[in-house]
Parts: structure tokens; C-alpha cells; sequence
């Protein structure tokens, strides 16, 4: 019998936090972003559950661009990391998949067969990927001249800073984009990440790109996800597979890191960082069994770790333990081993079987 380890997928939160998403996005369309595995939440189970709200799909890479088509949709799907050769653009043809361009390269293996429908990618200040507002028009020139301009959908940029409302960058980043782009006011916008849609004032134009929002977790320094507004998704859970008392003095775990002050009630979990559970979450990182929240011990294991049970005393072997979910926020977590929601939620490895319902 397989050990009880499992992430749970709440798939009518999934759709709730999509409405949310194009509340926020006003006047704009909502492409549901569903890559990297859908942030470790399964790439089909998410398309298929938001097939009938969302248009469009966006994804990094082509490969994640196939699961879609392979889960029977046929929505559009936005590449927003392009193609990395130039037969991929016959197969985005032939697929309905839009990437976003942002090299020559990628403009000559356009020009070099039929063009799909796609986008391309400015530069304004990230400094990642994308044109220069500068060379916008040499590009914008070029496409009119070899044929391809009819197949351009619009522009997307990205923000580096919207994560945090203190910040200048994303109105100067905005400013820019504005500017890059006014020449061609028939052609579609896109600037709108997560973050972007809890700013306020914020223009998303015609289409935004929620991503972390869609799964319950915040975009946003200094909040939770349920701060914000939005429902967990995913619940990582993992069962006691022992208890014990430990004395004062006695230490647990690797490194002897936490040592007993006072007689302990401890528990093991079946859960390590081979599961994707962060190994930096130290001594106090939250958890909860019976609904009641608890604190780790000491350091995390690959396949176990220790729990803090002196507040609940009725917890025993077989009890679940929640690791991040409706009663931990997967943020506060990440807090803890210093990283964020979305690197929690996409590394939780195959070894945990995902229950959607």
C-alpha cells in the first residue's frame, strides 16, 4: 500500500481565482497562464477545468504548448518564450500556437516558411528577452516587407517590479511600452503578469496573463494569497508516521540543529525535500494536523521531517498533516525557507500523486 502522501487539487478554487483574475483585468481578456506543469498543479487537469472560461492559453515553450492539444483543447496557446528553431514555426502553424518573438533569429525562421499567428516581445527594461523600443520600427519595416505583418496579434512586455507597490518601475516600464507601441494602435497589447492586476490604476490593455493568482498563491511582497482575495488550490498533505516524547537535551535530526528545552511531544511526517518540500524550512516553518497549526523541528530530511506536537496532544500516527494549504498559505512557507510560493508549488516532484476534485 502506497504511503497517504498527496497534493490535493481544489479545481473549483482554480476557477474561482480565473474569475477573480478577470474582475481585475477590466476591459481586458484573461490568457490563463498554465506552465511549468501548471505551477506543479498538472498541465492538463488545469486546462481542462478552465476550458470553458478562458480563450486563450499561455504557456513557455512548445513542449508545454502539445500537452494542451494532447488534452483534446483547442484553444489558442501563447508561447512566451518563442521557438527554438525554425521547423517549430511550421508546427505553430499548424497547431494554432502563437509565439511570442523576441530575436532575429526568431524573424528569420518567420520569414523562412508560413508564418503562424504570433506576437513579439519589447524590451522595456527587464532586460530578459524582447526588441528595444529603439529597433521597433526597423523590425515592424522588415515584417511589412517580407509578408509577415498580417499574422502579428500585438506586443507583450513584462514587468520586473510589480510585485511591489513602492516601486517606480512598472509606471516607467508602462510609459515605455506606451511609447514603443503607439505607431500601431490596431494591434493588441499585453503587459499584465499576476502582480500587475492588484495594482491599482494599472492598464492591462487587451490582454492579461495571470499566472501565481490562478493557483491561490500571492504575486505580491508582503501578502498571502488569502490577503489578496484569492482560494489555495493546491493542499499538500502528508501523514504522521510516528510519535514520541523527546527530554530536555535530546536533539532530532540531521545536524543536532534543535535541541529540547523542555520534555517535546514530536511527530514524524512522510515528506522531504524528495517530495519538493523546501529543505531550508527550518525550526518553526508552519504546519498544521487536526486543523490546528504546529512548527517544524530541526532540519528537513529527503523523505521525512519533524513536527512540533505539544499543542496538540490528541494527534497520532495515521493523522494528516498539512504542509501548505487552506489553513498554512504555501506563502508563508516560502517565507520561511526564504523563497516564494511559485518555486514551492512547481517543485513538488512526480513522487507526489496530485487528487483533483
Amino acid at each position: 500500500m502506497p504511503r497517504a502522501t498527496v497534493a490535493r487539487i481544489d479545481l473549483d478554487a482554480l476557477k474561482y481565482n480565473y474569475q477573480v483574475a478577470r474582475a481585475k483585468a477590466g476591459s481586458a481578456q484573461a490568457m490563463a497562464v498554465v506552465k511549468a506543469d501548471g505551477y506543479g498543479h498538472g498541465i492538463q487537469t488545469v486546462a481542462k477545468a478552465l476550458a470553458t472560461d478562458a480563450r486563450k492559453f499561455a504557456v513557455a515553450c512548445l513542449e508545454e504548448a502539445l500537452e494542451i492539444r494532447s488534452a483534446g483543447l483547442s484553444q489558442s496557446v501563447v508561447m512566451l518564450q518563442g521557438v527554438h528553431s525554425r521547423e517549430d514555426m511550421a508546427l505553430c502553424s499548424q497547431q494554432g500556437f502563437e509565439p511570442v518573438l523576441h530575436n532575429n533569429q526568431q524573424l528569420q525562421w518567420l520569414a523562412a516558411g508560413r508564418a503562424p499567428a504570433y506576437w513579439l516581445k519589447v524590451n522595456t527594461g527587464m532586460n530578459r528577452l524582447g526588441f528595444r523600443p529603439s529597433e521597433l520600427p526597423a523590425v515592424m519595416a522588415k515584417l511589412e516587407e517580407g509578408g509577415q505583418r498580417a499574422e502579428l496579434q500585438g506586443f507583450v512586455t513584462h514587468f520586473a517590479c510589480a510585485d511591489d507597490t513602492s516601486s517606480p518601475m512598472t509606471a516607467e516600464q508602462t510609459r515605455i511600452f506606451e511609447q514603443a507601441t503607439q505607431a500601431w494602435p490596431t494591434l493588441m497589447r499585453s503587459v499584465g503578469n499576476s502582480a500587475a492586476h492588484f495594482l491599482p490604476e494599472q492598464p492591462l490593455y487587451d490582454w492579461s496573463r495571470p499566472g501565481i493568482m490562478l493557483y491561490g498563491a500571492s504575486p505580491m511582497i508582503g501578502k498571502t494569497g488569502s490577503d489578496l482575495g484569492l482560494k489555495p488550490v493546491m493542499t499538500l498533505e502528508a501523514p504522521l508516521i510516528t510519535t514520541r516524547t523527546v527530554k530536555p537535551g535530546e536533539s532530532i535530526g540531521y545536524g543536532s540543529t534543535w535541541v529540547a528545552e523542555s520534555e517535546t511531544r514530536m511527530g514524524m511526517v512522510a515528506i522531504g525535500y524528495g517530495d519538493g518540500y523546501p529543505r531550508h524550512a527550518g525550526t518553526g516553518t508552519p504546519a498544521a494536523v487536526l486543523g490546528q497549526r504546529i512548527g517544524l523541528l530541526g532540519r528537513v530530511s529527503m523523505d521525512m521531517l519533524a513536527v512540533d506536537l505539544t499543542g496538540v496532544p490528541e494527534a497520532q500516527e495515521g493523522d494528516m498533516v498539512e504542509l501548505w494549504g487552506k489553513t498554512v498559505s504555501v506563502d508563508e512557507v516560502a517565507a520561511c525557507a526564504g523563497t516564494i510560493g511559485y518555486e514551492l508549488l512547481t517543485g513538488v516532484t512526480a513522487r507526489v500523486p496530485r487528487d483533483c476534485y
